[in-house]
């Protein structure tokens, strides 16, 4: 990952550096992925991952604060989500590795772990998507996402409340 900060790669990118604009999207396609992903089957995630990225790649000559580029990619990332589902309505996502995984039950539990998580509050869905299935750490998900230490550790503990609440262990 460069050590640059991202408004000298944004500033880079909107001269024409391709190299930079490359490495905000290795820096942020983990947290675009887990908020579409919240949003989203899983079929649907990568393709619509890869038009945010060709959105704001053509339209990041309009972005006039270099250092909003976080909050502008994520915003982005939510209404292509919403535009994907309102585009497809209700889905039911089929699965064709399911019967080739090791017991249907696995499956079953992390389908209904998903399931739970994207049931929940925004700021916790998207914290915890960041924490679970992308496996960045508070201090990544702080980074990428702009929310201060403090933020990140209540929404991952409250979010991490209600979904053991909504799995049913809110007693252990």
């Amino acid at each position: 990952m460069s050590a640059r900060p991202d408004s000298d790669l944004v500033r880079a990118a909107q001269a024409g550096d391709v190299a930079s604009f490359e490495l905000l999207y290795m820096k942020y396609a983990p947290v675009v992925h887990a908020i579409v992903l919240g949003r989203l089957p899983a079929a649907d995630a990568d393709d619509v991952t890869q038009n945010v990225f060709i959105t704001a790649y053509t339209k990041l000559v309009s972005l006039r604060e270099v250092a909003a580029f976080a909050g502008w990619i994520t915003r982005i990332a939510r209404n292509a989500a919403e535009d994907q589902r309102r585009r497809t309505g209700d889905w039911t996502q089929l699965d064709s590795d399911y019967a080739a995984r090791a017991t249907q039950a696995d499956a079953a539990e992390a389908a209904h772990a998903l399931a739970a998580i994207r049931a929940l509050p925004e700021a916790y869905r998207e914290t915890l998507m960041l924490r679970l299935v992308e496996g960045m750490s508070a201090a990544e998900i702080g980074e990428r996402t702009g929310l201060t230490p403090g933020s990140v550790r209540v929404n991952l503990h409250r979010g991490m409340q209600l979904l053991r609440e909504a799995l049913g262990e809110g007693d252990t």
